[in-house]
């Protein structure tokens, strides 16, 4: 045993040193292989192509159409978006490029939304590169047997085996028919489970064909970066058409989504050693000058317009471009002062209402004093006893209370407007002291909570009619029923007499009527 437990730290130390030096070789190893690496995968270059492409805002033309695309179906292109199918059942639409794409590497970034009352949506939505543009047919309202290929947001299940919502690649030479039991996976290239129904924010996918290499980026739509990707699925090898159209497409069944396109951006890629083609050398000499007299027809028609407005407005001429344009200061002012005309307005139409309540007020006393004088007449004769008087009396004494709050808060009113017109009055001078405005707002706002407050209680406390509170007649007996026994009997014979013989007549009717029969 001794000899063991000697042995033991010897062997450890072995391990420990054989395993340090393996890392340490690895690590070099790494190191070495890395910076080959990174210089030999560099980023190709991405140029725009503005002719394959659509965003928001001013998306669809005054004629209802998208610059460069041509929409069909039930698709509804919007000043912001495209809607390619509403959430109604079995609805188709599509939008395709009208011009053919001419170079071999691409990258699409496509930016849509479906949303949908229900927990399951249906069918889908399909991005396609074709040969051909499919207009119309089964496949996410697009042709079947398409040249190219199609990648498809398929939110229902089909076959049944709660794969979806999902993304699939499927390829197409043209003479593959889709299988739609299956959702496409018999034929699929590739594919990835991904949830993009009815989610916080619009959802974002990036598919890049390069070097024969197609790769499909999703954004799950629970942020709104833009460079928020995961990757969903990569197809090798893969050959397309030299040229061919871009295309959008969905559709609905028994089951409808919103299928929604916010923006489609379209990017040509080039190696890094090759130099990327000018953006002159695509377009014709012919189109070139027709876009160049366009562009000369425009200047010449906006110098027309300077100088008919410089004509009309000759006291503007000399102005600078700034004085034109509010700045976020008298901004701020023009807010401050279009709130105290606003409260201004309110304390005034206040104050109306409350003159009217004091008039009426002061009617109510006048009438009850003159039913006291009345009163104290009838009371040297006797005719009055000593509760009615003193009922009275405390009524005069509340009128009276009430009388004095009306007339305060029409002094508080007063003073309200006081202060606000003199703040007016102080800003339109030599601008707005801070200090001194906010402590006219103050004032005003104590005021109008005053006000509030003794409303209020005068609403507690005077009576809806002061006439309420005097003496009232004792109420009338009510009138005997004039309805006797007799009467009733002979009412309800009557009436049965009557029913019968509705009966009787209608089941003849009947009868008569089976006859024809």
């Amino acid at each position: 045993m001794a000899v063991s437990t000697a042995q033991r730290p010897t062997a450890n130390a072995r391990v420990l040193i054989l395993t340090f030096l393996t890392a340490v070789i690895f690590n070099r190893g790494v190191a070495d292989v890395s910076p080959g690496a990174s210089t030999s995968e560099e980023l190709p270059h991405r140029r725009f192509e503005y002719k394959y492409s659509f965003k928001g805002p001013h998306l669809s033309q005054p004629d209802g159409g998208i610059p460069f695309w041509i929409h069909s179906g039930n698709a509804i292109p919007s000043a912001d978006q495209v809607r390619i199918t509403p959430s109604l059942r079995s609805q188709k639409g599509s939008v395709w490029t009208k011009n053919k794409v001419t170079f071999d590497n691409w990258e699409a970034e496509v930016t849509f939304r479906v949303s949908g009352r229900g927990r399951m949506g249906a069918d889908g939505l399909a991005v396609w590169f074709t040969s051909d543009q499919g207009l119309d047919g089964p496949v996410y309202g697009a042709a079947d047997m398409w040249n190219g290929v199609g990648i498809f947001f398929d939110s229902f299940d089909n076959d049944g085996k709660k794969n979806n919502p999902a993304i699939v690649v499927v390829g197409n030479n043209g003479k593959l028919v889709y299988d739609h039991q299956n959702d496409g996976t018999t034929q699929a290239l590739g594919t990835c489970l991904r949830d993009f129904r009815n989610k916080p924010y619009p959802i974002r996918s990036k598919i890049t064909y390069y070097k024969k290499t197609l790769t499909v980026m999703i954004n799950n739509g629970f942020t709104p970066d833009r460079d928020d990707y995961e990757f969903c699925t990569k197809v090798d090898n893969m050959v397309l058409p030299s040229q061919g159209f871009f295309g959008i497409s969905a559709a609905t069944g028994g089951l409808a989504d919103d299928h929604d396109v916010l923006s489609f951006l379209l990017f040509g890629l080039s190696e890094p050693g090759q130099q990327p083609p000018p953006p002159d050398s695509e377009i014709p000499k012919e189109e070139k000058d027709k876009y160049q007299e366009e562009f000369q027809n425009f200047q010449q028609e906006l110098d027309k317009k300077k100088e008919e407005f410089q004509k009309e407005h000759p006291d503007v001429q000399g102005e600078p471009l700034e004085d034109l344009y509010e700045s976020v200061s008298d901004r701020e002012i023009r807010q401050v002062f279009e709130g105290q005309n606003r409260i201004h307005l309110e304390i005034k139409q206040l104050h109306r209402q409350l003159a009217m309540i004091l008039d009426e007020q002061r009617r109510y006393v006048s009438v009850l004093s003159a039913e006291v004088l009345k009163k104290g007449t009838n009371a040297e004769s006797g005719q009055l006893d000593t509760a009615g008087q003193q009922q009275l009396g405390s009524v005069i004494i509340t009128q009276q209370a009430v009388l004095k709050n009306l007339d305060e808060l029409r002094t508080s009113f007063h003073e309200s407007l006081k202060q606000i017109s003199s703040s007016q009055h102080q800003g339109n001078a030599g601008g707005i002291g801070t200090y001194e405005t906010i402590q006219h707002f103050n004032d005003i706002k104590e005021h109008l909570h005053t006000v509030k407050r003794d409303v209020d209680q005068l609403i507690q406390r005077n009576p809806q009619n002061p006439a309420e509170k005097m003496v009232k007649c004792p109420e009338a007996p009510p009138m005997p029923a004039c309805l006797s026994t007799f009467h009733f009997v002979i009412f309800i014979v009557a009436q049965s007499v009557l029913f019968f013989c509705y009966i009787m007549y209608k089941s003849q009717q009947e009868a008569a009527a089976k006859k024809f029969f």
